[in-house]
C-alpha cells in the first residue's frame, strides 16, 4: 500500500469551519508520519476565510517546527473564468504553495465551458502550484483539455482524499482525471484537505483509487521523501535536509 510522507492541503482555526490549530496539525501529522504539512486556509473570498494579513504574515510560523517542515500557503479561490484569484500578488509572492480551488460561495457553478476557461487562465498563472479537489462534479470541465493545459504549465493536480467523501460523484470523475494525468504524465498530490488535525495524512481512499487504476508512483509527488523534498528544494528553494540539521543543532 502506497504512504504519503506530506500533506500539503491543510486548514486551521483561521478558517472557522475547520477546527484546529498550526501545532495540532504539526503534532498530528508528524504521529502520522508526516515529514512535511502545508499551511492553505481559504483565501478572502469566502465568508468564513482570514483577513489577507493571516497569510501576508505566515513568516511568523517557523519553517521547521518538531522536525515537520512548514509550508506557508493558501487555498485561493477561482472567482471567473478569467482566472482571477483572490489574494493580491504582493501576498501571493511571500508563500510557498498556492493552490486553486472553486468553491460555491466565491464562484457560482455555471458550463463546462465555462470552468474550462477558468482552468485554463489558472494554468497560466505562475503564483499557482496546485489546481484543488477538481473532481467536484459542480465545476465539472474538459478534463482532457485543462490537464493538457496543466502538463504545459507544470501544474500539479491534487487528488483530494475528502472529496470521495463529500462530493457527490467525486471518485468517479478523481479517477477519469487521474487516468489522464497518467497519459500525458503529470504530476499528482494526494492530500487530506483535513478540517481536524487527526485527519492530516489519512488519504488511503485516494491512495487505493490510484492504485486501482495502475497510476505510476513515480507521478506521485508526496509518496516519495526524495522526490518530494527534492522538488520543493528545486521549485522552492527550501532545503529540508538542511533546515532539520540546524533544527537539532540549536
Amino acid at each position: 500500500m502506497l504512504k504519503t510522507i506530506a500533506d500539503t492541503h491543510c486548514h486551521t482555526v483561521a478558517s472557522s469551519h475547520a477546527y484546529s490549530t498550526v501545532l495540532e496539525n504539526v503534532l498530528c501529522g508528524k504521529k502520522n508520519g508526516m515529514k512535511c504539512i502545508a499551511i492553505t486556509d481559504h483565501a478572502p473570498g469566502i465568508t468564513d476565510a482570514p483577513h489577507y494579513w493571516h497569510f501576508a504574515n505566515l513568516r511568523a510560523i517557523p519553517r521547521m517546527v518538531y522536525d515537520v517542515l512548514v509550508l506557508r500557503g493558501a487555498e485561493v479561490n477561482i472567482l471567473d473564468d478569467n482566472g482571477n484569484i483572490d489574494l493580491p500578488e504582493d501576498v501571493l509572492q511571500g508563500l510557498d504553495w498556492v493552490i486553486a480551488s472553486f468553491h460555491v460561495p466565491a464562484c457560482a457553478p455555471k458550463t463546462i465551458e465555462y470552468h474550462t476557461r477558468a482552468y485554463l487562465n489558472i494554468a497560466r498563472n505562475p503564483y499557482i502550484d496546485v489546481i484543488g479537489h477538481s473532481g467536484t462534479e459542480l465545476f465539472h470541465y474538459d478534463y482532457e483539455k485543462a490537464i493538457k493545459a496543466f502538463k504545459e504549465y507544470d501544474k500539479i493536480v491534487e487528488i483530494n482524499s475528502e472529496s470521495f467523501v463529500l462530493r457527490a460523484g467525486a471518485k468517479a470523475n478523481c479517477m477519469e482525471i487521474a487516468r489522464l494525468c497518467k497519459k500525458y504524465e503529470v504530476t499528482v498530490v494526494v492530500d487530506s484537505d483535513s478540517h481536524f488535525a487527526t485527519k492530516i495524512g489519512k488519504v488511503e481512499t485516494a491512495l487505493s483509487m490510484l492504485e486501482e487504476i495502475d497510476f505510476p508512483e513515480k507521478l506521485i509527488l508526496n509518496t516519495d521523501e526524495e522526490r518530494f523534498f527534492g522538488y520543493i528544494k528545486e521549485k522552492k528553494n527550501i532545503d529540508f535536509y538542511k533546515m532539520l540539521q540546524e533544527s537539532k543543532n540549536q
